[in-house]
């Protein structure tokens, strides 16, 4: 019924910081980041190997992973596995009575069903169980496309005002030394 370990996920309270380490330090490729906006996070995902590390910064400080990051402060928030029928998993867990936070799945980041274990019934460890929809990789395809359009806007702006910024000095050099001074 599992299929493999989707993702570790970590809470760290600024994402550019975080990935300073998991990019840049460790050699992580980013994929895509991702706001989810009834959680309460902005979400990067590092893939390594066959699963992923998920970096959640709060954007909400009532959102639970907020409160976690107030209370237990930065470090590995959940352990997500991805399962083939998430509703028979569900199902068999609430036959052993175990204590759910989600009793139904829910929508999470790329569409995708998803439900929450209780720590109380695992030990002590908060425990995601993901299901792959249909239309999840087509969102995911959508939210690369939408991150590759705003870095390319943002390329275009910068490149204009750098453009712009040169021309200026440029224009200020060619003036005479008169008109210089008044600058």
């Amino acid at each position: 019924m599992i299929k493999k370990i989707s993702h570790i996920a970590v809470v760290v309270p600024e994402l550019e910081e975080a990935l300073g380490f998991w990019v840049e330090a460790l050699g992580l490729p980013l994929t895509h980041v991702e706001y989810v906006a009834d959680q309460g996070v902005e979400v990067a995902f590092l893939p390594a190997g066959e699963s992923d590390i998920e970096l959640l910064e709060p954007t909400d400080p009532s959102s639970g992973v907020a409160r976690y990051l107030q209370k237990r402060g930065p470090g590995m928030h959940h352990i997500c596995f991805e399962v083939e029928d998430i509703q028979v998993v569900l199902n068999r867990l609430r036959e052993a009575f175990v204590p759910l936070i989600n009793e139904e799945p829910t929508i999470g980041t790329g569409g995708k069903k998803i439900a929450f274990i209780h720590p109380k019934g695992t030990g002590g460890v908060l425990v995601e169980l993901y299901e792959m929809t249909a239309e999840e990789p087509q969102r995911r395809r959508e939210i690369v496309r939408n991150m590759r359009r705003r870095l390319s806007q943002g390329s275009s702006v910068y490149t204009a005002g750098m453009r712009a910024f040169l021309s200026g000095l440029l224009q200020q050099n060619g003036k005479p030394e008169t008109e210089k001074e008044e600058l």
